[in-house]
């Protein structure tokens, strides 16, 4: 009732409502905000851990939460969308499969007034009045860091194979955007095979096997867009009878603790962090939209470089 009591009132006032400003209305759930949580699955303990940090800040505020696992397809997380519209919620937190694709959808919950949160990944879309605000990393200079320091790891000479994340999914393109314009600086260094493993481990490991098998002693390192992938990869080298970290140097992106297990065994050799605690971030920008204030179109979530040198002595500080 007071939902359609504030819609009214701004109708009737010729205020403007946009997608970045929802209704200071109570959601259904008994004063509670309502916020639908459509995510992309389960795939890797970074994905995880971006979903126990979104859950638990939903109770810690006592927002009640609406999740939606869509098994890495973007129709799923379509439907998601178009059951949270149903639900009336209050906000929509999506973290995108890939990146086009959404506008239809997106403009149905424009049309509702709820506003969306986009985290960890961002999206192409013609009209940016879809999207209230995009919280992440920065994709392009994770992969450029990992370049950078693959290109000093190798003394500037060596074959890469390269382990793709999903594809079409903005941390595929963009991480291998920045590595290459990393490597770009180094003419001695050279992709040689280049696959996605759609970010899990077991495709990881599949595909590098299949690396091993067409390219055998002709590969010197290894560059996986996350760790679950590295971590496969370090298995199919393994058990190719080699050594990961000695035989072939293994850079990843992503940070988890089991990359961080891997590199103080010395079978990872880096891997460049991507936080996922994104809960915080993400209920305060939903919090604040529900309040009519206005947020950062894009919010960049600050990420570093790991190697074996450091891994030891941070690895028990890991939150994930």
């Amino acid at each position: 009732m007071q939902r359609s009591l504030s819609s009214a009132l701004a109708t009737l006032c010729g205020i403007a409502i946009v997608i970045s400003v929802c209704s200071c209305g109570k959601s259904p759930a008994g004063g509670k905000l309502l916020v639908g949580f459509s995510q992309i699955g389960a795939e890797s303990g970074w994905r995880s851990a971006e979903t126990d940090s979104i859950r638990s800040e939903a109770e810690k505020r006592g927002v009640d939460l609406k999740f939606s696992d869509a098994q890495q397809k973007q129709e799923n997380q379509i439907k998601a969308i178009r059951s949270f519209i149903a639900q009336k919620v209050d906000a929509i937190i999506l973290a995108p499969v890939v990146e086009t694709g959404w506008e239809p959808v997106l403009m149905e919950v424009q049309r509702a007034k709820i506003p969306v949160v986009l985290v960890d990944r961002g999206i192409k879309v013609s009209d940016e009045s879809l999207y209230a605000t995009l919280i992440a990393s920065d994709f392009v200079e994770e992969g450029r860091m990992a370049g950078e320091w693959l290109v000093q790891k190798l003394g500037g000479k060596g074959n890469v194979v390269e382990l793709q994340g999903t594809t079409g999914a903005a941390p595929a393109i963009d991480r291998k955007k920045g590595f290459e314009q990393a490597i770009a600086k180094a003419p001695g260094i050279k992709i040689i095979k280049s696959q996605t493993g759609d970010f899990t481990r077991a495709k990881g490991k599949e595909v590098m096997e299949a690396f091993l098998k067409a390219e055998g002693k002709n590969i010197q390192a290894v560059y996986a867009h996350n760790d679950d992938m590295a971590l496969g990869a370090l298995q199919a080298i393994e058990e190719a009878g080699l050594k990961p970290g000695q035989d072939l140097v293994v850079v990843s992106i992503d940070g988890v603790k089991g990359a961080f297990e891997a590199m103080v065994a010395g079978k990872l050799n880096c891997t460049v962090e991507c936080n996922p605690l994104l809960g915080p971030a993400a209920f305060d920008a939903v919090e604040a939209l529900h309040a009519g204030k206005s947020v950062p179109k894009k919010s960049i979530v600050q990420d570093k470089v790991f190697d074996q040198s450091t891994a030891k002595a941070t690895i028990d500080s890991r939150k994930y």
